[in-house]
């Protein structure tokens, strides 16, 4: 059977590695790169299950603990608890921003805005009661201490933009007239103008104010809910949540 001449650089079998060598194609730095997100993943997840049981209140000493380390050995991955929970709260913001994109996507009649609506709302909820510490850590009371950077603008603003999203296509469309902004304080509009120009450049203030109003009421049902609000109160919770969002889409004019 005959053989492949050996690779004259290392005088063994052309092909043949040894174990700590890395395969064709595939560099030390990647595969330093690939264990560190490897890592990275694995703390986080650690983390995770820390905040459903102790809230935001987390320990680095706890989290190596649990993950049979030294704290000081986590230091090279995260420099101090808020790192920690920065990347925490980045990654909730995306998932339930995700959360929120995949259910308008699926709506195949993209000129039913209702429909969009309460799809985009029904998804946050479900991902909420699916993901309870992830949402109390961005939704809940702030952690003591702790101050958000700017990194976490672009993640928090995604649930958002997906609601407004539908409100600027259904402008775009010819479906939903601007109201006009004589009912809207001029300071308010000061705001409203610099957060268009952010997330929809297209969409009228007084759109935007409505959309904003929007928001806050799929949030405040669904931290109603999940913080206990409705307990001894409200058995129905899927029947509640589905008509308080009709009666926002009719105020919308959706």
């Amino acid at each position: 059977m005959p053989t492949e001449p050996p690779d004259p650089a290392t005088g063994r079998p052309a092909g043949h590695r040894t174990p700590s060598e890395p395969r064709p194609g595939r560099s030390a730095g990647s595969i330093r790169a690939r264990v560190r997100a490897e890592m990275v993943d694995e703390i986080k997840a650690t983390a995770r299950r820390h905040l459903a049981t102790d809230g935001a209140n987390l320990s680095l000493r706890a989290v190596a603990r649990d993950m049979g380390m030294v704290s000081s050995a986590l230091y090279r991955y995260f420099a101090s608890r808020d790192d920690l929970l920065t990347a925490l709260i980045i990654d909730a913001y995306n998932d339930c921003g995700a959360a929120a994109e995949a259910a308008d996507a699926g709506v195949a009649d993209r000129a039913d805005l209702a429909g969009r609506w309460l799809a985009v709302c029904h998804g946050v909820r479900h991902w909420a009661l699916a993901h309870p510490a992830e949402y109390a850590l961005v939704f809940g009371s702030p952690v003591p201490g702790y101050s958000a950077p700017q990194d976490t603008v672009a993640a928090a603003a995604r649930t958002p933009a997906a609601l407004i999203g539908v409100l600027a296509d259904g402008h775009a469309r010819g479906a939903l007239a601007d109201p006009g902004c004589d009912d809207v304080d001029p300071a308010l509009r000061t705001d409203l103008a610099r957060i268009r120009a952010l997330i929809a450049p297209a969409l009228p203030e007084a759109l935007l104010a409505d959309g904003a109003l929007g928001w806050t009421q799929l949030f405040g049902a669904v931290s109603f809910e999940l913080f206990g609000q409705l307990n001894n109160g409200v058995d129905a919770r899927d029947a509640y949540f589905d008509h308080q969002m009709r009666r926002i889409t009719g105020l919308l004019g959706l």
